[in-house]
């Protein structure tokens, strides 16, 4: 049973700007397409209006006809198949309905896969909010009440965006609508779960907050591409020449590895792209709070995926399946890689017993504030697990599992544009009874925009680097240090 019914016909679109085109494999229209659209298409809100009215109530009898017959209850992918079908049908009698009427010449079929789209958005999508994901340049959407909106730009310029609803309750409408047809399963959203997280269609994550605030609060980050490589930001200059070949070798090495950083600081983005470096005929299984690194849908960089997601509890209470036992389980789908989108209790337990056991390579990420504090997050997050292990054990555990956290920051620079980067890589060594021993093996120092040589890699991982296709002592400007 879904959380939010689309044929209720009783809230509006109020729609502005259009959505993309629902023809399966279609790319989807850029904004300036959108916004160039006659009235006689997804802009004109009363008509959206009008046939998703109309739609609406064909899925409505669809399902009382189901019901009468006996026959099961359609799936979300098959009622979003009816649900186009019937779209198409509309968008056609009002072709014709406006040749009858105005005898005039039928509009471009371009502006019906306009409207087509602005229907279906309006049924199953997040409405108003359709052209401002398809802007290329926006990174974040905040919404904080439904005409408060601020657009967050990939140049680092923010700047105030148009309502993206009539009323505060239509963008509850809206999200909710998000909620039932993204991800896995649906998620609630309403007074006694008034926060909600969850992935949508195109990998983007969103954020919602209701009853706890004066006004509901929505946050998007978009995800622009889930292709990225390690040379797509070495090119983008989140490191130099000498680390990118470090970071390719340790994928390549088998190497378990942490990304830590702050919030926003392209923690996902590298993990994305140090996966995507993962050889192609390797069993990857992924476990997620929401579905977001989109490994398995690069068919042509890996071969085999698994896709993990959490699942909430339903209504009563039950049927969750946590991050922790995703975790657990995986070891069980004979993976050549796991990957743990983000760490945030006590699931990182499993994982880092899973990366003592055979599933070498694993990737994961953490928040940390620098790469030498992801040890005490560890340690904070095992202590709090339903294990409640001491941070002796962990530390233990720790130092036996992990190689190297690579460590992100984001910084604003002069012109207002924000500049991502590693920022630190540091060497697990070992545990000497009270803390975990590591070497900063690249650093960045006052002057540098990059992390460079700060430390040599102990033998034994320097020799499985170099098996990988990186010398350090190739490199200039490698600098002897130690431990700390």
């Amino acid at each position: 049973m879904t959380l939010l019914d689309p044929t209720n016909t009783e809230w509006t679109d109020g729609r502005p700007d259009g959505a993309p085109a629902v023809a399966d494999g279609a790319p989807a229209p850029q904004h300036d397409q959108i916004l160039a659209a006659q009235p006689a298409t997804s802009r004109d809100y009363a008509l959206v209006q009008q046939i998703r009215s109309t739609v609406a109530t064909g899925l409505r009898d669809a399902r009382r006809e189901r019901a009468e017959a006996g026959k099961p209850d359609l799936g979300t992918d098959d009622e979003r198949q009816l649900a186009r079908s019937l779209i198409a049908a509309a968008v056609n009698a009002h072709r014709r309905a406006q040749l009858l009427t105005a005898n005039t010449a039928l509009p471009p079929t371009e502006d019906d896969a306009l409207l087509a789209g602005a229907v279906e958005a309006a049924l199953f999508g997040l409405g108003r909010l359709e052209p401002l994901l398809a802007d290329p340049t926006c990174v974040h959407v905040e919404i904080n009440g439904c005409d408060r909106v601020w657009l967050y730009r990939d140049d680092g310029r923010i700047d105030p965006g148009p309502p993206v609803a009539e009323s505060d309750a239509e963008l509850v409408e809206w999200v909710r609508t998000a909620a039932t047809y993204s991800g896995l399963t649906s998620r609630p959203f309403d007074t006694a779960n008034p926060w909600l997280e969850l992935r949508l269609p195109d990998g983007s994550r969103l954020c919602a907050l209701m009853g706890v605030v004066e006004r509901p609060v929505v946050s998007i980050r978009l995800f622009r591409s889930q292709r990225v490589t390690l040379a797509d930001l070495h090119q983008r200059g989140s490191f130099d020449e000498q680390l990118f070949a470090f970071l390719h070798a340790a994928v390549q090495a088998r190497a378990n590895l942490i990304v830590s950083g702050e919030t926003f600081s392209g923690k996902t983005t590298l993990l994305r792209a140090l996966g995507n470096a993962i050889p192609f005929d390797e069993r990857i299984v992924t476990c997620e709070h929401f579905l977001e690194l989109g490994f398995d849908r690069l068919p042509d960089l890996h071969r085999d995926v698994v896709a993990m997601e959490e699942r909430l509890p339903n209504a009563e209470g039950i049927g969750a399946v946590t991050l922790h036992e995703l975790v657990e389980h995986s070891r069980r789908l004979n993976p050549d890689r796991l990957i743990v989108g983000e760490v945030i209790g006590g699931e990182i337990i499993a994982m880092l017993d899973a990366m003592t056991q055979g599933e070498d390579g694993s990737l994961s990420t953490i928040h940390a504030r620098d790469s030498r504090s992801a040890f005490d997050r560890i340690s904070t997050y095992a202590l709090t697990s339903p294990h409640r292990l001491p941070v002796e054990a962990s530390g233990m555990l720790l130092a036996g599992a992990l190689d190297f956290v690579i460590h992100m920051t984001k910084a604003r620079l002069p012109d207002g544009r924000v500049f991502r980067h590693v920022s630190s890589v540091r060497e697990v060594l070992g545990f000497d009874g009270r803390q975990v021993l590591s070497s900063e093996i690249f650093a960045t120092h006052p002057g540098q925009v990059t992390a460079r040589p700060a430390a040599p890699v102990s033998p034994d991982r320097s020799r499985r680097l170099h098996d990988a296709g990186y010398d350090e002592q190739s490199w200039a400007g490698t600098q002897p240090g130690g431990a700390r």
